[in-house]
């Protein structure tokens, strides 16, 4: 697809705006609007949709059929509010899939509640709680964002490789926080590093000196603040820098972006962590396509990308927009054998499938399902240099 084309869909608003015809598809793009990481959702959102938008430009899709997208918010942290919104999306939109949820909790409840009691497919794109790999989903749910089970690993790999042996740990008090949180303290000690404290916090608080005050008792070289960029996460920074209690962050993906450095600033300056990327030819791609409609190097922009694109093209290899079928096909799309497709090659891979053949989707984060439907796993190492995030390596 050209520039031009994603941008000027995304300019046009596809998704609460999209008017579907009797005959259209409908895929909800159910992620958190508002809540504590919706800066990054500004990005995800339209990535989803510019994936929509290229299949249905192409015509390419099962005879023609147009396909729309249609938002809902997970809020990212409000359970009830998650599930109403997907039981919206299902019965009233009558979609026929889902692209999220987004953040743990509200994904699994969600999923559970609503999505397999009605045969509904997710892909998530950024939902990263262990939990989820083994949750009871009919094989229903797919994740284009590794689990933290990965996270926990590769976050100690950064750590030891900066000769830092001891840490303390303060985590959002929900599935991903919590997940997360022990996911890096096994994989960290194991390694044999120390973790002087792993202790909760709660978002929307007005002051976090308390929680501040416990870390900085427990000491530490630097802390991992496993949280969100927009809320508890950057509270707790912006205290411990505020009373000296520490100087340098370890930055999940859940506080990796734009909006943390451009809140705090120079302050920040070497702090690190990671976020799921990659450096392969489709996320060039899909930055050089978005052109100025959406940051596609922002985290998670491309597994939203390809959490659509999976969908579709599974909706082509089963001809079928129903969910019990073409979720038989979402790993046999994703994975080898087949011809690989990359972001703007989504006509082609729809016209390999429609003639029987075979596709290994590759997309803009390297996409490779494994188990029980969820990513291998690539991460993008960052940085905060000069009050800006950069990327410094990947793993």
């Amino acid at each position: 697809m050209k520039k031009l084309l994603i941008s000027a869909a995304v300019a046009a608003g596809i998704g609460a705006s999209s008017v579907a015809s009797a005959e259209d598809i409908k895929l909800g793009v159910f992620l958190g609007l508002t809540g504590p990481i919706e800066s990054l959702v500004a990005h995800m959102a339209p990535a989803a949709e510019a994936a929509i938008a290229e299949v249905s430009e192409s015509g390419k899709l099962l005879d023609g059929t147009k396909v729309t997208a249609v938002r809902a918010d997970t809020t990212c942290v409000d359970a009830a509010a998650a599930t109403a919104a997907i039981e919206r999306l299902i019965t009233s939109e009558k979609v026929s899939g889902v692209i999220g949820g987004d953040c743990s909790g509200v994904t699994t409840a969600a999923l559970t509640n609503v999505a397999v009691p009605n045969g509904m497919v997710m892909v998530s794109p950024s939902a990263t709680s262990p939990a989820l790999s083994t949750v009871e989903d009919n094989n229903l749910f797919f994740r284009t964002a590794p689990s933290d089970a990965r996270q926990g690993v590769v976050m100690t790999e950064i750590i030891m490789d900066r000769g830092i042996k001891e840490v303390a740990v303060t985590y959002t008090n929900n599935d991903y926080g919590k997940g997360l949180s022990d996911a890096f303290q096994t994989a960290f000690e194991k390694a044999g590093g120390t973790v002087t404290i792993s202790a909760s916090h709660e978002d929307g608080k007005a002051d976090y000196s308390a929680e501040v005050g416990a870390l900085a008792s427990a000491g530490g070289e630097v802390l991992v603040v496993a949280g969100y960029l927009d809320q508890g996460g950057k509270g707790i920074i912006q205290g411990s820098l505020d009373s000296g209690a520490f100087d340098t962050f370890v930055l999940p993906d859940g506080m990796v972006g734009d909006s943390l450095p451009e809140a705090i600033g120079s302050d920040l300056d070497g702090s690190f962590g990671q976020a799921p990327g990659s450096d392969g030819e489709g996320a060039g791609l899909l930055v050089e396509m978005a052109g100025d409609g959406f940051d596609a190097s922002s985290p998670f922009a491309p597994e939203s990308y390809d959490a659509a694109a999976l969908i579709m093209l599974a909706m082509q290899a089963a001809g079928s927009t129903d969910p019990e079928k073409y979720k038989e096909k979402v790993m046999d799309v994703a994975n080898a054998p087949g011809e690989q497709i990359l972001p703007g090659q989504l006509a082609k891979g729809l016209e390999i499938l429609a003639a029987g053949g075979e596709i290994d989707y590759v997309g803009a984060s390297n996409v490779e399902l494994i188990g029980a439907g969820e990513s291998a796993g690539n991460y993008r190492e960052i940085e905060i240099k000069d009050g800006a995030l950069s990327t410094v390596g990947y793993r």
